[in-house]
């Protein structure tokens, strides 16, 4: 990867990564429609730690963003606020389905990494979930400390889908939120804060094979893409945040109809070319 392409993919990343239409699958995508010839040894074994230094990035403009609630739960550890204490327990049942999952199945899911038609295909069905989640989801009234554990649960394992190419993290678990009863901004958030430590777990896991003495070129652009898509989320998280505030109806439907477009397109030009 170059610093252009590196350049590209970051702010690509850093948009789609907090928006409900999957990073990782249009970081797979992206390669594509731009026509870079990336070698497959790279795709094999570098790509997965190259992206995860980009979703580092997004980590960090999270915590920027929610710095109040991380404090909050923090402090929550050492003073016995019950609600702090209860959001701390909640984000933690939410974060063991996805790193548990995560964890057992790595190495089959690093082995999907390359499928454009992969990727393309389960986009297509992330649309189908973000608009069935919307039109099938009761008004929700509850706010994040409402949750049970076992709805916390429910939103993590939902939330492990998007370590398929082409599901989105914030969409899955953002529709199983809505499914659980959470309000629009309510499960926004809740997916937000569950980001955070999947994220987090995901870069101890795979940035430490860029820390190799032939990949230090990789890592050097790596930290340049995880700076430039870590503001990206920021300006994206806080759009994101101000449209779940403000629609409260049909929230999902522009996000899966981009969905199915670019999934559509993409499965197309690929049958075309054979």
């Amino acid at each position: 990867m170059n610093i252009i392409q590196t350049i590209i993919l970051a702010i690509v990343q850093g948009v789609t990564e907090l928006f409900p239409i999957s990073s990782v699958g249009h970081s797979v995508i992206t390669p594509y429609i731009f026509g870079w010839k990336l070698a497959p040894t790279f795709l094999k074994e570098n790509f997965l730690p190259f992206v995860v230094m980009m979703h580092l990035g997004t980590t960090i403009a999270l915590l920027i963003y929610f710095w109040r609630d991380w404090a909050e739960v923090i402090k929550s550890i050492f003073d016995g606020k019950k609600s702090s204490k209860k959001l701390l327990i909640l984000i933690i049942v939410g974060t063991l389905p996805a790193a548990i999952i995560g964890f057992v199945f790595e190495k089959k899911f690093n082995s999907i990494f390359s499928s454009v038609m992969g990727a393309s295909f389960f986009l297509i069905i992330n649309g189908f979930l973000l608009f069935f989640g919307e039109k099938a989801k009761s008004k929700g009234k509850k706010e994040i400390e409402d949750l049970t554990y076992k709805e916390a649960a429910v939103v993590g394992l939902f939330q492990s889908l998007a370590l398929i190419p082409g599901f989105s993290r914030s969409g899955s678990s953002m529709t199983a939120g809505f499914w659980v009863g959470l309000k629009h901004e309510a499960s926004a958030k809740f997916s937000m804060l569950l980001a955070t430590p999947i994220i987090a777990g995901a870069a101890v896991l795979e940035i430490h094979k860029l820390f190799t003495p032939q990949n230090r070129a990789l890592l050097q652009t790596s930290i340049i893409g995880g700076a430039v898509a870590g503001v990206c989320a920021l300006i994206s998280v806080t759009l994101l945040m101000k449209w779940f505030n403000k629609k409260e109806v049909n929230a999902m439907g522009p996000f899966a109809i981009y969905c199915w477009l670019l999934g559509g397109l993409v499965l197309i030009s690929n049958f075309i070319k054979f």
